[in-house]
């Protein structure tokens, strides 16, 4: 095969040839073996046990001669099929437009402009910018690089950072690994399945997370309640076998009783409000890689912030220098003294050429304006990267024949110890360090030394060091960050502020946000070295963490998590990404924040707006909320539809059995989409950011809520079998009861719905909800009650009778009676107090 890029130049791709090798290649994916597809999905359906036993009673009604009874049993397969289908496509589609939302993106020079694309399109011959912090999103070769070292251990296993640069032997990159440090320029030679990462049948997609709690909760609830629908399915087929000697008609019973109990509707729904609420959030800029993410949104409890670009503007700019030579403080200003520009110019020396981080953005824009001299920057021969704890990095540049000229720059600690400085000079730069940071800026140690020769020291370290002074920047607060930290607290939620920076810098930066600084102000040294119990005490007590690096912040997270808290941090950094992975919700920048720290997160903020983290979190609460109160109308209309179906046979009434499989199906089929559908797009209710957040181990409801659900459940149950008993005692024919019982307890659906769509604002209050689909749920109730009341065809299918016209009002007021008590519940505090 012809070599896709042997004809690269550095002007990139033409359009036309990308269009080509397009074509030639497809989309930069990995194709996983797709098996199955819709008739999996049909499959699927098939398995679950609702779809079984409509199967069944199917068949049974064709054995007992009974054709009209099996044709709409079968109508109803239908009917329920094409709902599941119509439910898990809508969650498919909602699913993969969310992966939309999340693809990442990569600068390409293509006709000589500089672009940003979806990685999805990258084609062979195709040039990519990559820097720090970025995801290699195909195998590729440099053709240019700076201070690059790469993370390669999904391809190799080896943790350890690897250097590379344009040589022969360290030129190749590979799809799915990391860049640590540095920048370059690399030519695409494989996208998809053709890569090292495709053919070793790695996908970073096709991670799957395990089961939330609460998917494990619903899971356990709706397991337990199929356990139990069918030993009452076997009680009522045996009972109602002794009763008539009739194996088949009693095993109809018995299927009646059990489509009754199970509550198939929960896991639709649970899977439905985490797809769409995912798929909606992303509409708003808020992006979940994971929709379960948004089970833990809800529960919140600490939220640990990053300060650089996190709660700042990411926008340094250099304010002040100290020259060491000549003991002299100074802001930048063009002209200024020679001795504070020569730091200055050590400064740039020690930074990237092309810099692609905010710092070394601003000394080269300090550098470009306040220094006189034109000079080119000469060219680097040899680099450190940045390394070490704290941290420094050093370039070296050619001199007069065999000399060097070194620059370094790093954290003043770092720098003062390799510039082996006196503890008096140390405790006065300390001093002048203090006075900078307390003003809210971040301070660099800048330093320099001469070599001979090419055979440079092992560790940066060992080089001759002068110290030359001190350089400060500043990185404003973003506007608008302390009115959102003041929401927070509203909502019961603790804020962390965990940097990097000296605690001076912090504190000021805290202050300015209205952060209060707690008990004590720890840094990251100190907390790796406490006990269990000093963190767990500490943590609670202290707010602002400094000189944190990244096994700190991993350790603080971790150890939040172990008090139980719902742990939410937020970062763009690559020293970010440990402690983003290991949150419950980790949040990065989609802005300014690297690849890794968007890759390690499960939430992703397109603007950077800490606004987004607010509506975030009140959207997490809407949606649990909305659930909470779905799970709870399954509940409580589930249970007279089960009380109704076997207390009367269990009671030997007259009239024993008055529901068929038929009407408990429809009846479902009326349940299904109130839940999953209505309650999904319910409004946050006010005050919901008012609230504490919820535990992580509470179950979706107390027993003190579950029983409130049963108590409404029983209540509407009751008012039906007083109808049901009254006119069957009164010798009303079994079609008539039974259109009493159903018309009634279709009607107290209706209401019950509008009940429980708070349980804490009567209806008064909650009508005035905005929900598109309130009038259509009205509506499609009329039309189905108007059919099965006036239209013969469709009463006589479901073997109902012509009521008259008082008792159509006794159906309605008795629906009303049953559950709109529960408006005196919510509005009176001597009866709500029990809630």
């Amino acid at each position: 095969m012809e070599n896709p890029v042997a004809h690269l130049n550095y002007t990139g791709l033409k359009q036309e040839e990308v269009i080509q090798l397009g074509i030639q290649y497809g989309k930069n994916e990995f194709k996983a073996d797709r098996k199955g597809g819709f008739l999996k999905m049909a499959l699927d359906i098939a398995k679950e046990p609702m779809f079984i036993m409509l199967l069944v009673a199917c068949l049974l009604y064709f054995l007992l001669g009974e054709f009209k009874e099996g044709m709409l049993m079968m109508a109803a397969m239908v009917f329920v099929g094409a709902i599941s289908f119509y439910q898990e496509i809508k969650s498919s589609n909602a699913l993969a437009a969310l992966k939309q939302y999340t693809q990442p993106k990569i600068p390409v020079i293509r006709d000589g402009i500089e672009q940003v694309i979806l990685s999805s399109y990258l084609v062979p011959g195709d040039l990519m910018i990559i820097s720090e912090g970025n995801l290699i999103p195909a195998d590729a070769l440099i053709i240019k690089a700076n201070d690059l070292s790469l993370n390669e251990s999904i391809i190799t296993g080896e943790s350890l950072p690897v250097t590379k640069n344009t040589s022969d032997e360290l030129n190749q990159l590979f799809q799915g690994t990391t860049i640590n440090s540095g920048t370059c320029y690399a030519t695409v030679t494989a996208i998809g399945n053709a890569t090292v990462l495709g053919k070793l049948g790695k996908s970073l997609s096709t991670i799957t997370a395990s089961k939330t709690l609460l998917q494990k909760q619903i899971g356990n609830f709706v397991k337990i309640m199929a356990i139990i629908g069918f030993l009452i399915f076997c009680l009522i087929w045996g009972v109602n076998f002794l009763h008539t000697q009739n194996g088949i008609q009693s095993l109809l019973i018995g299927l009646t009783l059990a489509m009754a109990i199970i509550p198939e509707e929960i896991p639709v729904a649970f899977s439905s409000f985490m797809a769409l609420g995912a798929f909606h959030m992303a509409k708003l800029g808020i992006i979940t890689r994971q929709p379960l993410t948004i089970e833990n949104l809800g529960a919140v409890s600490v939220v640990c912030l990053d300060k650089t670009g996190t709660i700042t503007e990411n926008k340094m700019v250099v304010k002040t220098i100290y020259s060491f030579d000549i003991d002299l403080l100074e802001e930048v200003k063009a002209g200024g003294n020679p001795a504070i520009q020569e730091v200055l110019n050590y400064a740039r020396l020690a930074s990237e050429e092309t810099p692609f981080d905010a710092m070394e953005k601003a000394i080269v824009e300090a550098f470009d304006l306040f220094l006189d001299s034109k000079d080119p920057i000469p060219k680097m021969i040899h680099e450190y990267p940045l390394g070490g704890q704290p941290p420094m990095m050093t370039h070296v540049y050619p001199g007069s024949d065999t000399l060097r000229m070194i620059a370094g720059k790093g954290a003043p600690e770092r720098i003062f110890q390799v510039c082996k400085l006196a503890d008096a000079v140390i405790l006065k730069m300390s001093s002048i360090i203090t006075g900078m940071a307390s003003r809210g800026y971040r301070v660099l140690g800048i330093c320099s030394a001469r070599f001979t020769g090419d055979l440079y020291p092992e560790k940066q370290d060992d080089f001759d060091w002068q110290f030359r002074g001190l350089l400060a920047l500043y990185d404003p607060p973003k506007k608008g960050v302390k009115g959102e930290f003041d929401k927070w607290h509203q909502a019961g939620i603790q804020i962390k502020l965990v940097t990097g920076d000296f605690k001076e810098t912090a504190l000021n930066i805290a202050t300015q946000v209205g952060l209060e600084p707690g008990a004590k102000l720890i840094t990251g040294d100190e907390l790796m070295h406490m006990t269990e119990g000093e963190l767990q005490f500490t943590i609670s007590a202290s707010n602002i963490f400094t000189r944190m690096f990244p096994e700190a912040k991993l350790k603080l997270i971790e150890t939040f998590k172990r008090q139980d808290q719902i742990v939410a941090m937020m970062g763009d950094g690559v020293n970010d990404g440990p402690a983003l992975r290991s949150a419950q919700i980790g949040i990065a920048m989609g802005g300014k924040g690297t690849e890794i720290a968007r890759e390690a997160a499960s939430l992703i903020l397109t603007d950077d707006d800490l606004g987004k983290v607010t509506e975030a979190i009140r959207q997490g609460r809407k949606i649990y909320h909305n659930l909470k109160k779905a799970v709870r109308y399954i509940i409580s209309i589930h249970v007279p539809i089960i009380i109704t179906a076997s207390v009367p046979l269990l009671l030997n009434w007259k009239l024993p059995n008055i529901f068929t499989p038929i009407h408990v199906i429809f009846l479902e089929l009326i349940m299904g989409p109130t839940c999953s559908v209505f309650f999904e797009n319910e409004p946050v209710e006010s005050g919901i950011m008012n609230k504490a957040p919820r535990s992580r181990s509470s179950s979706i409801f107390t027993w003190k809520e579950l029983m409130v659900s049963l108590l409404q459940g029983l209540v509407i149950a009751s008012g039906i079998l007083i109808l049901y008993h009254s006119f069957m005692q009164r010798d009303y024919s079994i079609s008539y009861v039974r259109t009493i019982v159903f018309i009634t307890l279709i009607v107290s659906n209706v209401f019950l719905t509008f009940v429980n769509r708070s349980f804490d604002e009567n209806i008064f209050k909650t009508i005035q909800y905005k929900n598109n689909l309130t009038r259509y749920i009205l509506i499609a109730s009329a039309i189905f009650l108007g059919c099965i009341a006036f239209i013969p065809f469709v009463r006589d299918l479901f073997q109902l009778s012509l009521l008259s016209p008082i008792h159509y009002g006794v159906c309605l007021i008795t629906a009303m009676i049953i559950t709109l008590w529960f408006e005196v519940y919510k509005s009176y505090p001597v009866f709500s107090k029990f809630h």
